[in-house]
């Protein structure tokens, strides 16, 4: 499932009753998880994508940072800045040692301030899975407001009608609330972004439990 929280980005903490501990999920495979997802060409292309509508420089916010590779280490290496935050405290300190470029921040993105067209571009890989239904729809609007306009948002999910289901991933368990692909890519637009580009595609981890999985990337521009 992506970046970090990327199954895991800012989500989840259990004793505010907001789902499973993805904080300990991610804790617990560290740099496995990166190696089981290293291989998506799905991923580089959209990181292809939004590296060409940037521009020199732009701040970039990666929401559920995971390792930081590849999308923070791809996104610094080109010269922009980039601000990473995840809720896993090991991701958090992996990454900060393999991307010295970026800012990481070990944070619940649903209570990160995120001030008005603050960022040029985010990226929101796969991060969104553990989150409720309703919270999803919440962030995406936040994450939408905090672009400047004509700022462009980059966001992956796993595209499957199901919320609030236990589920394995990697071995361990987790809780995931997601939507079909059409809802998605709609709920997206909703937030206040065009969407430019969306794709699909069927990948599965480079991992023992790893099972073909599908993928969605949209990518879009605030309006």
């Amino acid at each position: 499932m992506g970046d970090s929280q990327e199954h895991g980005d800012g989500k989840g903490r259990p004793d505010e009753g907001r789902g499973w501990p993805a904080a300990a999920v991610f804790d617990a495979l560290g740099a496995e998880y990166e190696r089981a997802f290293a291989a998506s060409a799905a991923h580089r292309e959209s990181l292809e994508r939004l590296l060409a509508g940037l521009a020199p420089g732009s701040r970039v916010l990666d929401v559920g940072s995971g390792t930081g590779r590849p999308t923070a280490r791809t996104l610094a290496d080109a010269g922009h800045r980039v601000l990473g935050v995840d809720v896993s405290p090991v991701m958090t300190a992996l990454a900060a040692r393999q991307v010295p470029g970026a800012e990481f921040r070990c944070a619940d993105i649903r209570d990160l301030p995120l001030p008005e067209h603050e960022f040029d571009a985010v990226c929101v890989y796969f991060s969104l899975l553990q989150l409720e239904r309703d919270e999803q729809c919440e962030l995406l609007g936040r994450l939408a407001r905090s672009l400047r306009p004509g700022g462009l948002l980059a966001v992956a999910t796993v595209p499957v009608d199901v919320a609030g289901v236990d589920a394995v991933f990697m071995g361990r368990p987790v809780r995931v609330s997601s939507f079909g692909a059409e809802e998605f890519t709609a709920l997206t637009a909703r937030a206040g972004v065009a969407v430019e580009w969306a794709h699909s595609a069927l990948f599965t981890p480079d991992h023992p439990a790893g099972a073909p999985e599908p993928h969605l990337f949209v990518h879009g521009r605030r309006i």
